[in-house]
């Protein structure tokens, strides 16, 4: 029964995850423009703020639900004009393959700037929201409270390594006209997802 719990966690962590968004274009961008490993530190900054999110649940469900709602607008209003400036920087960005490849770059900075983007990514904030709205486990219970951050963290996590590990594998074959086209459209992508978080509290 235990076992069951944890695996329907992995499985929920797994799926809020999927879909793409603006981070997971940043983990693809960062992995293709980057290297590897810009490309895990993205990953990793992403999985940890699942993390975060994961455990905060678990602690107080009802006061995180209390706080995202509380907050909803200005979190997606910070987070839209970060995704916003991110757009704008993708898409004014040269590609230089051999500067990129030669550098492992700042990977703490790119770690640390992954991770607040998905903390107040407005997407992050209304698929926690969904998450909380269909939880039926019982987080006083420890057990399920413990196997429920494992679980929804490791599914989670698993996301993020399958897609960096994907991009990773198209990385050595790009070239600096396709990465040029690369920022385009990551660019593009992130800054309609700025934009369209904006319009929708207008």
């Amino acid at each position: 029964m235990a076992f069951l719990l944890l695996l329907r966690c992995i499985a929920i962590g797994f799926s809020i995850s999927m879909p793409i968004g603006p981070i997971d274009l940043l983990c693809i961008q960062n992995t293709l423009a980057g290297g590897r490993k810009v490309g895990l530190a993205t990953a990793l900054g992403a999985a940890t703020a699942d993390l975060i999110y994961v455990v905060l649940i678990a602690m107080g469900m009802h006061s995180v639900v209390t706080f995202l709602c509380a907050y909803q607008t200005i979190l997606t209003i910070v987070g839209a004009l970060f995704l916003c400036a991110l757009g704008i920087t993708t898409i004014c960005a040269k590609p230089d393959l051999h500067a990129a490849r030669i550098s492992d770059g700042n990977l703490l900075k790119t770690y640390t700037l992954t991770l607040l983007l998905k903390l107040v990514s407005p997407v992050t904030i209304l698929e926690f929201i969904a998450l909380l709205a269909g939880l039926s486990i019982d987080l006083t219970d420890h057990s399920q409270s413990l196997q429920f951050i494992i679980g929804t963290s490791l599914g989670c996590t698993l996301w993020w390594l399958l897609l960096w590990s994907t991009i990773s594998i198209f990385q050595k074959n790009i070239s600096v006209h396709q990465l040029q086209w690369i920022n385009y459209i990551a660019g593009t992508a992130i800054l309609s997802f700025g934009i369209w978080s904006l319009m929708k509290l207008i």
